[in-house]
Protein backbone atom coordinates (compact mmCIF):
# COMPACT_ATOMS: atom_id res chain seq x y z
CA UNK A 1 0.00 0.00 0.00
CA UNK A 2 1.89 3.33 -1.10
CA UNK A 3 1.28 6.18 1.06
CA UNK A 4 0.61 9.68 0.15
CA UNK A 5 0.82 12.78 2.03
CA UNK A 6 -1.77 14.38 1.00
CA UNK A 7 -5.85 13.37 0.83
CA UNK A 8 -8.19 15.43 -1.58
CA UNK A 9 -11.15 17.12 -0.76
CA UNK A 10 -14.44 16.25 -2.81
CA UNK A 11 -17.50 18.02 -3.50
CA UNK A 12 -19.36 16.38 -6.45
CA UNK A 13 -19.48 13.02 -7.84
CA UNK A 14 -21.36 12.07 -11.10
CA UNK A 15 -22.93 9.16 -13.00
CA UNK A 16 -22.24 6.83 -10.13
CA UNK A 17 -24.27 3.62 -9.49
CA UNK A 18 -26.10 2.65 -6.24
CA UNK A 19 -26.90 -0.76 -5.26
CA UNK A 20 -30.45 -0.25 -6.63
CA UNK A 21 -29.21 0.08 -9.87
CA UNK A 22 -30.01 3.84 -10.40
CA UNK A 23 -27.06 6.15 -11.96
CA UNK A 24 -27.07 9.58 -9.65
CA UNK A 25 -25.00 12.48 -8.87
CA UNK A 26 -23.96 13.81 -5.27
CA UNK A 27 -23.61 16.88 -4.02
CA UNK A 28 -20.71 16.80 -0.72
CA UNK A 29 -20.73 19.61 1.57
CA UNK A 30 -18.71 20.10 5.31
CA UNK A 31 -18.04 16.47 5.04
CA UNK A 32 -21.97 15.42 4.44
CA UNK A 33 -24.42 14.35 1.75
CA UNK A 34 -25.84 17.40 0.94
CA UNK A 35 -27.91 16.29 -2.56
CA UNK A 36 -28.99 12.80 -4.55
CA UNK A 37 -30.21 13.36 -8.08
CA UNK A 38 -30.97 11.27 -10.96
CA UNK A 39 -27.51 11.74 -13.15
CA UNK A 40 -27.60 14.53 -15.57
CA UNK A 41 -24.75 14.75 -18.21
CA UNK A 42 -24.26 18.53 -17.49
CA UNK A 43 -23.80 18.11 -13.70
CA UNK A 44 -20.77 16.16 -14.93
CA UNK A 45 -18.79 18.85 -15.75
CA UNK A 46 -16.01 19.52 -12.99
CA UNK A 47 -17.37 16.35 -11.17
CA UNK A 48 -15.88 13.29 -10.21
CA UNK A 49 -16.63 11.10 -13.25
CA UNK A 50 -17.31 7.70 -11.11
CA UNK A 51 -19.46 5.97 -14.27
CA UNK A 52 -18.51 2.35 -14.39
CA UNK A 53 -18.20 2.26 -10.43
CA UNK A 54 -20.86 1.51 -8.02
CA UNK A 55 -21.22 3.90 -4.97
CA UNK A 56 -21.70 2.31 -1.90
CA UNK A 57 -21.08 3.39 2.31
CA UNK A 58 -18.11 2.51 2.79
CA UNK A 59 -17.40 -0.25 5.19
CA UNK A 60 -16.87 -0.21 8.93
CA UNK A 61 -15.48 -3.30 10.78
CA UNK A 62 -16.85 -3.96 14.26
CA UNK A 63 -14.81 -7.01 15.58
CA UNK A 64 -11.06 -6.96 14.50
CA UNK A 65 -8.20 -7.70 16.29
CA UNK A 66 -5.39 -5.55 15.25
CA UNK A 67 -2.75 -6.74 17.86
CA UNK A 68 -2.80 -9.98 16.34
CA UNK A 69 -3.32 -8.86 12.70
CA UNK A 70 -0.38 -10.40 10.45
CA UNK A 71 1.30 -12.72 12.97
CA UNK A 72 1.00 -15.84 10.73
CA UNK A 73 4.34 -15.84 9.54
CA UNK A 74 5.44 -15.48 12.16
CA UNK A 75 3.49 -17.85 14.77
CA UNK A 76 3.22 -20.82 12.03
CA UNK A 77 1.41 -22.02 14.34
CA UNK A 78 -1.00 -25.63 12.96
CA UNK A 79 -4.04 -24.98 12.26
CA UNK A 80 -6.63 -25.99 14.66
CA UNK A 81 -9.84 -25.17 17.19
CA UNK A 82 -10.16 -22.00 18.96
CA UNK A 83 -8.44 -23.25 22.07
CA UNK A 84 -5.53 -24.53 20.10
CA UNK A 85 -4.88 -20.21 18.44
CA UNK A 86 -5.45 -19.13 21.98
CA UNK A 87 -2.38 -21.60 23.07
CA UNK A 88 -0.17 -20.36 19.96
CA UNK A 89 -1.01 -16.44 20.30
CA UNK A 90 -0.21 -16.53 24.00
CA UNK A 91 3.15 -18.12 23.39
CA UNK A 92 4.13 -15.83 20.78
CA UNK A 93 2.46 -12.63 23.23
CA UNK A 94 4.87 -13.10 26.05
CA UNK A 95 7.59 -11.72 23.67
CA UNK A 96 5.76 -9.32 21.63
CA UNK A 97 7.26 -5.90 21.83
CA UNK A 98 5.24 -2.40 21.39
CA UNK A 99 6.72 -1.92 18.13
CA UNK A 100 6.19 -4.83 16.44
CA UNK A 101 2.34 -4.43 17.71
CA UNK A 102 1.75 -1.39 16.83
CA UNK A 103 3.52 -2.04 13.18
CA UNK A 104 1.50 -4.62 12.00
CA UNK A 105 -1.46 -3.04 13.51
CA UNK A 106 -0.54 0.05 11.27
CA UNK A 107 -0.19 -1.94 8.41
CA UNK A 108 -3.67 -4.11 8.52
CA UNK A 109 -5.63 -0.46 9.23
CA UNK A 110 -3.61 0.92 6.03
CA UNK A 111 -4.84 -2.09 3.80
CA UNK A 112 -7.95 -2.12 5.43
CA UNK A 113 -8.79 1.75 4.63
CA UNK A 114 -7.49 1.40 0.83
CA UNK A 115 -9.92 -1.52 0.36
CA UNK A 116 -12.88 0.81 1.94
CA UNK A 117 -13.63 0.92 5.69
CA UNK A 118 -13.09 4.00 7.38
CA UNK A 119 -14.17 2.66 10.71
CA UNK A 120 -12.75 0.38 12.86
CA UNK A 121 -13.44 -1.49 16.32
CA UNK A 122 -10.95 -3.46 17.74
CA UNK A 123 -10.25 -6.06 20.48
CA UNK A 124 -6.97 -5.99 21.80
CA UNK A 125 -5.86 -8.67 24.76
CA UNK A 126 -5.31 -7.61 27.92
CA UNK A 127 -1.80 -9.54 28.43
CA UNK A 128 -0.85 -11.68 30.98
CA UNK A 129 2.24 -11.75 32.96
CA UNK A 130 4.21 -8.52 34.31
CA UNK A 131 3.62 -5.76 31.02
CA UNK A 132 -0.24 -6.61 30.52
CA UNK A 133 -0.65 -3.39 28.08
CA UNK A 134 1.75 -3.85 25.60
CA UNK A 135 -1.23 -4.45 23.15
CA UNK A 136 -3.24 -1.12 24.21
CA UNK A 137 -0.23 0.73 24.51
CA UNK A 138 0.75 0.01 20.64
CA UNK A 139 -2.84 0.28 19.35
CA UNK A 140 -3.61 3.38 21.28
CA UNK A 141 -0.20 5.02 19.54
CA UNK A 142 -1.95 3.35 16.47
CA UNK A 143 -5.58 5.21 16.69
CA UNK A 144 -3.62 8.67 17.65
CA UNK A 145 -1.24 8.18 14.00
CA UNK A 146 -4.26 7.63 11.90
CA UNK A 147 -7.02 9.38 13.73
CA UNK A 148 -7.38 11.76 10.19
CA UNK A 149 -7.92 8.57 8.48
CA UNK A 150 -9.88 6.20 10.20
CA UNK A 151 -11.88 6.06 13.11
CA UNK A 152 -10.62 3.31 15.76
CA UNK A 153 -12.41 2.38 19.08
CA UNK A 154 -10.15 0.19 21.47
CA UNK A 155 -12.10 -2.88 23.32
CA UNK A 156 -9.89 -4.08 26.20
CA UNK A 157 -10.07 -7.84 25.87
CA UNK A 158 -9.93 -9.42 29.00
CA UNK A 159 -9.90 -13.23 29.31
CA UNK A 160 -11.27 -14.86 32.44
CA UNK A 161 -7.90 -15.18 33.59
CA UNK A 162 -7.18 -11.59 33.58
CA UNK A 163 -7.60 -9.69 36.59
CA UNK A 164 -10.35 -7.21 37.52
CA UNK A 165 -7.57 -4.57 37.92
CA UNK A 166 -5.40 -4.95 34.43
CA UNK A 167 -8.83 -4.68 32.92
CA UNK A 168 -9.37 -1.47 35.23
CA UNK A 169 -6.07 -0.53 34.19
CA UNK A 170 -6.43 -1.20 30.44
CA UNK A 171 -9.54 1.28 30.30
CA UNK A 172 -6.80 4.15 32.08
CA UNK A 173 -4.61 3.81 29.52
CA UNK A 174 -6.63 4.74 26.77
CA UNK A 175 -9.16 1.53 25.75
CA UNK A 176 -12.49 3.06 25.06
CA UNK A 177 -15.22 -0.08 25.79
CA UNK A 178 -15.18 -3.49 28.05
CA UNK A 179 -14.71 -6.77 26.24
CA UNK A 180 -13.81 -10.32 27.20
CA UNK A 181 -14.71 -14.10 27.16
CA UNK A 182 -17.20 -15.55 29.50
CA UNK A 183 -17.77 -18.30 27.39
CA UNK A 184 -14.14 -19.63 28.01
CA UNK A 185 -14.32 -19.08 32.15
CA UNK A 186 -15.50 -22.03 34.35
CA UNK A 187 -18.47 -20.27 35.87
CA UNK A 188 -19.29 -18.29 32.57
CA UNK A 189 -21.99 -16.62 34.60
CA UNK A 190 -19.73 -15.02 36.97
CA UNK A 191 -17.43 -14.00 34.45
CA UNK A 192 -19.67 -12.56 32.74
CA UNK A 193 -21.33 -10.24 35.33
CA UNK A 194 -17.62 -9.57 36.66
CA UNK A 195 -16.76 -8.17 33.36
CA UNK A 196 -20.60 -6.13 33.38
CA UNK A 197 -19.80 -4.54 36.68
CA UNK A 198 -16.38 -2.74 35.44
CA UNK A 199 -18.74 -1.36 32.20
CA UNK A 200 -21.70 -0.12 34.62
CA UNK A 201 -19.51 1.21 37.09
CA UNK A 202 -16.73 3.09 34.51
CA UNK A 203 -20.05 4.10 32.68
CA UNK A 204 -17.89 2.60 29.08
CA UNK A 205 -19.58 0.33 26.26
CA UNK A 206 -19.94 -3.22 26.18
CA UNK A 207 -18.62 -5.74 23.21
CA UNK A 208 -18.23 -9.14 24.64
CA UNK A 209 -16.79 -12.48 22.76
CA UNK A 210 -20.24 -14.49 23.37
CA UNK A 211 -20.62 -18.17 23.17
CA UNK A 212 -18.02 -18.88 20.47
CA UNK A 213 -18.58 -22.37 20.21
CA UNK A 214 -20.71 -25.02 18.88
CA UNK A 215 -21.51 -26.41 22.29
CA UNK A 216 -20.07 -23.35 24.49
CA UNK A 217 -21.79 -22.18 27.47
CA UNK A 218 -25.12 -19.84 26.87
CA UNK A 219 -24.45 -16.47 28.23
CA UNK A 220 -25.93 -14.23 26.03
CA UNK A 221 -29.50 -14.29 27.04
CA UNK A 222 -28.24 -13.83 30.49
CA UNK A 223 -26.08 -10.75 29.12
CA UNK A 224 -29.01 -9.32 27.45
CA UNK A 225 -31.02 -9.60 30.48
CA UNK A 226 -28.51 -8.03 32.52
CA UNK A 227 -27.94 -4.94 30.54
CA UNK A 228 -31.21 -4.25 29.69
CA UNK A 229 -31.89 -0.56 29.79
CA UNK A 230 -28.05 0.24 29.73
CA UNK A 231 -27.76 3.57 28.18
CA UNK A 232 -24.36 2.70 27.00
CA UNK A 233 -23.52 0.77 23.69
CA UNK A 234 -23.44 -3.14 23.97
CA UNK A 235 -22.98 -5.72 21.59
CA UNK A 236 -21.96 -9.09 21.44
CA UNK A 237 -19.26 -11.16 19.03
CA UNK A 238 -19.15 -14.63 17.48
CA UNK A 239 -22.35 -16.30 19.30
CA UNK A 240 -21.88 -19.74 17.28
CA UNK A 241 -23.67 -21.14 20.42
CA UNK A 242 -26.76 -19.13 19.48
CA UNK A 243 -26.87 -20.94 15.68
CA UNK A 244 -27.10 -24.57 17.42
CA UNK A 245 -29.46 -23.96 19.84
CA UNK A 246 -33.13 -25.95 18.86
CA UNK A 247 -35.71 -23.07 17.31
CA UNK A 248 -37.64 -22.41 20.32
CA UNK A 249 -34.61 -21.83 22.27
CA UNK A 250 -32.87 -20.01 19.86
CA UNK A 251 -35.94 -17.59 19.17
CA UNK A 252 -36.15 -17.27 23.14
CA UNK A 253 -32.65 -15.95 23.73
CA UNK A 254 -33.36 -13.66 20.63
CA UNK A 255 -36.19 -12.02 21.85
CA UNK A 256 -34.24 -11.02 25.25
CA UNK A 257 -31.33 -9.45 22.94
CA UNK A 258 -33.95 -7.55 20.76
CA UNK A 259 -35.48 -6.16 24.03
CA UNK A 260 -32.00 -5.09 25.13
CA UNK A 261 -30.99 -3.75 22.02
CA UNK A 262 -27.92 -5.79 22.46
CA UNK A 263 -25.65 -5.62 18.74
CA UNK A 264 -25.10 -9.26 17.35
CA UNK A 265 -21.68 -9.19 15.22
CA UNK A 266 -21.46 -12.46 13.15
CA UNK A 267 -17.84 -13.22 12.33
CA UNK A 268 -17.81 -15.57 9.10
CA UNK A 269 -14.45 -16.05 7.68
CA UNK A 270 -12.85 -16.92 11.45
CA UNK A 271 -15.39 -18.95 12.72
CA UNK A 272 -16.13 -21.14 9.33
CA UNK A 273 -12.16 -21.72 10.00
CA UNK A 274 -12.05 -22.34 13.69
CA UNK A 275 -15.25 -24.34 14.51
CA UNK A 276 -16.50 -28.26 13.48
CA UNK A 277 -12.99 -29.42 13.50
CA UNK A 278 -14.18 -32.46 16.33
CA UNK A 279 -17.22 -32.91 13.82
CA UNK A 280 -15.83 -34.76 10.62
CA UNK A 281 -18.91 -35.72 8.84
CA UNK A 282 -21.91 -33.21 8.12
CA UNK A 283 -19.43 -30.73 9.78
CA UNK A 284 -22.33 -27.93 11.36
CA UNK A 285 -21.23 -24.09 10.11
CA UNK A 286 -19.58 -21.67 12.63
CA UNK A 287 -21.79 -19.38 12.09
CA UNK A 288 -24.64 -17.03 14.31
CA UNK A 289 -28.15 -17.26 12.72
CA UNK A 290 -27.98 -14.27 11.00
CA UNK A 291 -31.50 -14.79 8.73
CA UNK A 292 -33.27 -15.56 12.26
CA UNK A 293 -31.40 -12.57 13.89
CA UNK A 294 -32.29 -9.75 10.91
CA UNK A 295 -36.21 -11.26 11.19
CA UNK A 296 -36.24 -10.76 14.63
CA UNK A 297 -35.59 -7.05 13.65
CA UNK A 298 -32.05 -7.54 15.99
CA UNK A 299 -29.23 -5.37 15.91
CA UNK A 300 -27.09 -6.87 13.35
CA UNK A 301 -23.35 -6.40 11.80
CA UNK A 302 -20.40 -8.85 10.77
CA UNK A 303 -16.69 -8.06 10.83
CA UNK A 304 -13.57 -10.42 9.73
CA UNK A 305 -12.36 -10.87 12.90
CA UNK A 306 -8.85 -11.95 12.63
CA UNK A 307 -6.57 -11.67 9.97
CA UNK A 308 -3.49 -13.78 9.15
CA UNK A 309 -3.08 -15.20 12.63
CA UNK A 310 -3.62 -18.04 14.25
CA UNK A 311 -7.14 -17.84 14.45
CA UNK A 312 -7.09 -17.63 10.65
CA UNK A 313 -4.56 -17.89 8.68
CA UNK A 314 -6.01 -15.91 5.36
CA UNK A 315 -8.29 -12.71 4.85
CA UNK A 316 -7.76 -9.69 2.82
CA UNK A 317 -8.77 -6.87 5.00
CA UNK A 318 -11.84 -6.50 3.31
CA UNK A 319 -15.48 -6.34 3.50
CA UNK A 320 -16.42 -7.66 -0.08
CA UNK A 321 -14.84 -10.79 1.47
CA UNK A 322 -16.66 -10.67 4.78
CA UNK A 323 -19.92 -9.89 2.57
CA UNK A 324 -19.62 -12.51 -0.02
CA UNK A 325 -19.23 -15.50 3.23
CA UNK A 326 -22.56 -13.94 4.73
CA UNK A 327 -24.19 -14.67 1.08
CA UNK A 328 -22.72 -18.02 0.82
CA UNK A 329 -22.54 -19.08 4.18
CA UNK A 330 -25.08 -17.77 6.04
CA UNK A 331 -27.77 -17.32 2.65
CA UNK A 332 -27.78 -13.39 3.14
CA UNK A 333 -28.99 -11.52 -0.23
CA UNK A 334 -26.08 -9.25 -1.24
CA UNK A 335 -27.73 -6.25 -0.10
CA UNK A 336 -28.50 -7.86 3.25
CA UNK A 337 -24.80 -8.63 3.42
CA UNK A 338 -23.21 -5.65 2.48
CA UNK A 339 -25.68 -3.99 4.58
CA UNK A 340 -23.86 -6.04 8.06
CA UNK A 341 -20.30 -4.22 6.75
CA UNK A 342 -21.28 -0.71 5.97
CA UNK A 343 -24.56 0.97 7.77
CA UNK A 344 -25.04 -1.99 10.31
CA UNK A 345 -22.17 -2.08 11.16
CA UNK A 346 -21.66 1.56 11.86
CA UNK A 347 -25.34 1.40 13.75
CA UNK A 348 -23.67 -1.43 16.09
CA UNK A 349 -20.73 0.06 16.81
CA UNK A 350 -22.76 3.84 17.76
CA UNK A 351 -21.48 5.42 14.82
CA UNK A 352 -23.43 8.59 13.24
CA UNK A 353 -25.02 7.20 9.75
CA UNK A 354 -22.97 7.49 6.66
CA UNK A 355 -23.51 6.62 2.95
CA UNK A 356 -25.44 7.97 -0.08
CA UNK A 357 -28.34 9.78 1.65
CA UNK A 358 -28.78 13.43 2.45
CA UNK A 359 -27.55 14.29 5.68
CA UNK A 360 -25.26 11.65 6.47
CA UNK A 361 -21.98 11.82 6.72
CA UNK A 362 -20.10 11.18 3.03
CA UNK A 363 -18.10 8.11 4.25
CA UNK A 364 -18.31 6.51 0.87
CA UNK A 365 -16.63 3.50 -1.57
CA UNK A 366 -16.80 3.60 -4.90
CA UNK A 367 -15.87 0.02 -6.31
CA UNK A 368 -15.68 -0.56 -10.52
CA UNK A 369 -18.44 -2.82 -11.38
CA UNK A 370 -21.64 -3.26 -12.75
CA UNK A 371 -23.71 -4.20 -9.95
CA UNK A 372 -23.33 -4.45 -6.17
CA UNK A 373 -23.41 -7.91 -6.82
CA UNK A 374 -20.72 -8.03 -9.33
CA UNK A 375 -18.49 -5.81 -6.49
CA UNK A 376 -19.05 -8.46 -3.50
CA UNK A 377 -18.41 -11.73 -6.42
CA UNK A 378 -15.28 -10.45 -7.79
CA UNK A 379 -14.01 -7.83 -5.38
CA UNK A 380 -12.30 -5.98 -7.85
CA UNK A 381 -9.11 -4.05 -6.84
CA UNK A 382 -10.46 -0.40 -8.80
CA UNK A 383 -11.46 1.53 -5.56
CA UNK A 384 -11.98 5.05 -4.38
CA UNK A 385 -12.83 5.89 -0.32
CA UNK A 386 -13.65 8.61 0.75
CA UNK A 387 -14.00 9.88 4.57
CA UNK A 388 -15.59 12.69 5.46
CA UNK A 389 -15.54 13.80 2.00
CA UNK A 390 -12.05 13.55 1.66
CA UNK A 391 -10.37 11.07 -1.22
CA UNK A 392 -8.28 8.65 1.52
CA UNK A 393 -7.35 6.04 -0.64
CA UNK A 394 -7.61 5.35 -4.11
CA UNK A 395 -6.47 1.79 -6.46
CA UNK A 396 -6.31 1.70 -10.05
CA UNK A 397 -5.10 -1.47 -12.10
CA UNK A 398 -4.33 -2.50 -15.26
CA UNK A 399 -4.39 -5.75 -16.66
CA UNK A 400 -4.32 -8.03 -19.96
CA UNK A 401 -4.95 -10.82 -21.83
CA UNK A 402 -3.69 -12.49 -25.13
CA UNK A 403 -5.51 -12.40 -28.31
CA UNK A 404 -6.55 -16.42 -28.86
Amino acid sequence: MTESPQSTMIDRIAGATLADGSRVDVVIEDARVAAVTPADPVFAAGARDLSGYVLLPAAAEPHAHLDKALSWDAIRSPMGDLRAAISAWRVYAETMTVADAAARARAQVLRMLGNGTTAIRTHVDVLLGNEPLRGVEALVAVREELAALVDIEIVALAGPDVSTAHLEAALDAGADAVGGASHLADDPIADLHRLLDVAERRGVPVDLHTDEGLAAAVTLDAYARRTRGWPQNRSAGHCVRLGTLDEPARDQVIAEVVASGVGIIANPITNLSLQGWGVPVATPRGIAPARALLAAGARFAAGADNVRDPFNPLGRGDALETAMLLVVAAHLTAGEAYTAVSTGAREVMGLPEAGVAVGARADLLAVRADSLVQAIAEAPADRLVIRGGRIVAATATEGWVAAP
